[in-house]
């Protein structure tokens, strides 16, 4: 089947497309909500979107892996990847370095002309991970969720393909690449917080009587108390209202990427939806979607994304437009 979607997206040279499937592997492994909504997507678009998913998690895990390597160690991991990046995408030259991921990203980033601005713009966020541990207010969470969440949505935007101008559907695509960060940071507390990380406002924390101090305290017990519960209350509803606001984006998205996006939007916000039937014990088990609960959303949008493919027989492609 990966043959079949390399051949779609017209990608032939053997050397990129085992640096596709390379991607693809590490999407089915890592991302397997993700991964579950990119088959709703046409063969054509999945390798760019396998691609954009596989670059993401490679500078993840040079961040966030639990082994022994130090910050400088990972600092300079990171400026290497950082650097292999731009020689091949703004420089054009090759590198010694032959990273199957960095091949299949560049060639995603050449077909679908995507500014190098926006990989820098993540990268940045990455960096601040080295170093910054805590976010005293939602204007600087904001700050690291535009590289690390917003830039995605933008990235895969003009492989999704729109029906309207592309900057009119940005705002949208920005808007769901936040939600579901929120949803993780939400989900993935406890693995943050060993990590010595904390991706919530300190500000809005404090307004429920909740710090660091607190934070460790209901992390030892594996409870929540009712302090902390309250401030994930406000922060489960903030989160709501941002998938609402991204929900808007999806008609403006080209007809074959709606299902797609649907239902990833729909699976991603069931994680917030398990966290409030947990009572938000986010310390005592993990917020998970149920196999079961996956696949009937996802044979839903199978089902449309059939329909959008019967209807419209023209191919997603790159375009340099504003729409396709």
């Amino acid at each position: 089947m990966i043959g079949s979607e390399l051949d779609a997206a017209g990608v032939h040279d053997e050397a990129l497309r085992d640096a596709y499937r390379r991607c693809r592997a590490i999407n089915a492994e890592h991302g397997r909500t993700f991964f579950l909504a990119t088959r709703l997507l046409s063969p054509a678009q999945r390798p760019a979107v396998h691609a954009l998913y596989g670059f993401a998690r490679r500078a993840d895990d040079v961040l966030d892996g639990f082994d022994s390597r130090s910050p400088t160690q990972r600092a300079e991991e990171l400026q290497a990847l950082a650097a292999a990046l731009f020689a091949r995408l703004v420089e054009k030259r090759q590198t010694a370095d032959d990273d199957p991921v960095v091949e299949a990203v560049v060639d995603t980033a050449r077909s679908y002309q995507l500014d190098w601005q926006l990989f820098d713009d993540f990268l940045a966020s990455m960096r601040m991970d080295l170093t910054v541990t805590d976010y005293p207010d939602r204007a600087a969470l904001d700050r690291y969720m535009y590289g690390s969440a917003e830039v995605i949505g933008l990235q895969l935007l003009p492989v999704l393909g729109t029906v309207a101008p592309r900057e009119e559907a940005a705002p949208y695509a920005a808007a769901l690449g936040k939600a579901f960060q929120l949803t993780n940071f939400l989900r993935d507390i406890d693995e943050d917080l060993t990590r010595g990380r904390i991706y919530l406002p300190a500000d809005e924390l404090a307004a429920h009587g909740v710090d660091r101090e607190v934070l460790t305290w209901c992390q030892q017990q594996r409870r929540t108390d009712r302090r902390l519960r309250a401030a994930l209350m406000e922060q489960h509803a903030f989160t709501r209202r941002i998938y609402t606001q991204a929900q808007r984006g999806i008609a403006l998205l080209h007809p074959r990427s709606r299902p797609c996006v649907s239902t990833a939007l729909t699976l991603y916000s069931g994680i917030l939806d398990r966290i409030e039937e947990l009572d938000f014990a986010v310390f005592a088990q993990r917020a998970r979607v149920s196999t079961s609960r996956r696949l009937q959303v996802a044979s839903v949008g199978l089902v449309r994304a059939w329909r959008a493919r019967a209807t419209r027989s023209q191919e997603v492609r790159p375009s340099t437009g504003t729409s396709i």
